[in-house]
């Protein structure tokens, strides 16, 4: 069209360059590809969680071996099982340190800090003695491992101190026997742990001294 002398286009007038092939929708627009799918996602993560080990076991808790360890030192002249032992297993000792201060505490004596300290230190002391008399050498976590398991008859001891006296005769032979029975378990399981044989009697001597602390506290 022509208007004074300016022609311009025709409305609905589209060039050719700019006219583009249209295509039909797909559906598939912005739609990311499957590099996987749920199914293998599931089946990836059920076998992971299958072949873990249970909870209480990461926590480094087994009600077996903690069972077959109270026996060992119930049973003095049972055979100690060297593997067994030799793990670093905390929560039967802190049950029994915690049984031992509760019934010295039915018994009138609030002695939770001496229990603990006592165990530390002697401890510390047993861990430094079997380092110079083992080969292998051997962990603190093992060392208190084993003594804490043979506080168990200490147990027996503080609670007998609780019906009745331990400061006359008979409470002397029952200490001696306690002390005995703590110090011969805690020596056949070290002696079995680190392969120290013939040197039980110089085990058990250091055990005693530590238990004999604890059965002063308990007598008196």
């Amino acid at each position: 069209r022509h208007y004074g002398g300016y022609e311009y286009p025709q409305a609905g007038f589209v060039p050719p360059d700019m006219m583009q092939q249209q295509q039909p929708y797909t559906g598939q627009i912005y739609q990311p590809t499957q590099g996987y799918t749920p199914a293998s996602a599931q089946s990836f993560y059920g076998s992971n969680f299958e072949d873990e080990p249970p909870l209480l076991e990461e926590l480094g808790i087994n009600f077996d071996h903690i069972w077959q360890k109270t026996l060992t030192v119930l049973h003095p002249l049972k055979v100690a099982d060297g593997n067994i032992m030799n793990e670093t297993d905390l929560a039967g000792p802190m049950v029994f340190c915690l049984a031992f201060g509760a019934t010295l505490l039915l018994a009138g004596k609030i002695q939770f800090g001496y229990v603990y300290g006592i165990s530390a230190i002697g401890c510390l002391a047993m861990f430094c003695l079997l380092n110079l008399m083992s080969v292998t050498g051997v962990s603190f976590g093992c060392v208190a491992s084993v003594l804490g398991y043979c506080l168990l008859p200490m147990i027996l001891l503080s609670s007998f101190a609780i019906v009745c006296s331990l400061q006359g005769v008979m409470g002397i032979i029952l200490t001696a026997g306690i002390i005995g029975w703590c110090s011969f378990s805690a020596s056949k399981i070290f002696i079995s742990a680190l392969a120290m044989e013939g040197q039980q009697l110089l085990v058990a001597y250091p055990c005693a001294l530590l238990y004999g602390v604890f059965a002063l506290i308990s007598v008196f």
